[in-house]
């Protein structure tokens, strides 16, 4: 392979979602492999451990976020796919939404890219935003409670 087609190749797998690669060509093996990035845990509060009367941190997870949304009084939207929450159509431009916002039937709440593409979270209620469960770029799972609708 010409060393100018191996650099097309490394950038076109370093710009896609591939996290790993192999190819062979008469006798010659490339792989290539990068990481995924990788998101901060959102530290919720510092518990103090009684055995040993050091402090130990309680990260947030998925299930605490869930058990929030059923806290609140209302209908839960929830994600339909893996992907990166976006709250806003671009980076200089305000929410789609903010807690207290009356929101219709079909109204946008969000945008998840998946795959580099837009998918744009309607919502499936009438009524108030009562709560917003995740913040601008996080990464959300199928099935991840958004936003709390009363």
């Amino acid at each position: 392979m010409e060393f100018e087609n191996l650099e097309k190749l490394i950038h076109a797998v370093s710009e896609s979602e591939l996290t790993q690669f192999s190819y062979e060509e008469n006798g010659v093996s490339i792989s290539m492999k990068k990481d995924k990035k990788q998101k901060l845990v959102t530290i919720n509060n510092v518990a103090e451990n009684t055995a040993s009367g050091v402090p130990a941190l309680v990260a947030a997870d998925s299930k605490e976020t869930g058990q929030e949304a059923k806290a609140a009084e209302g209908n839960t939207v929830k994600s339909p796919l893996v992907g990166t929450f976006y709250s806003a159509p671009d980076p200089e431009s305000e929410p789609f939404v903010k807690v207290g916002d009356h929101v219709s039937k079909g109204q946008v709440l969000g945008i998840v890219e998946a795959m580099k593409l837009m998918n744009e979270i309607e919502s499936d209620f009438e009524g108030v935003v009562k709560q917003v469960l995740v913040s601008n770029e996080d990464v959300i799972e199928f099935g991840q409670p958004l936003f709390v609708i009363g």
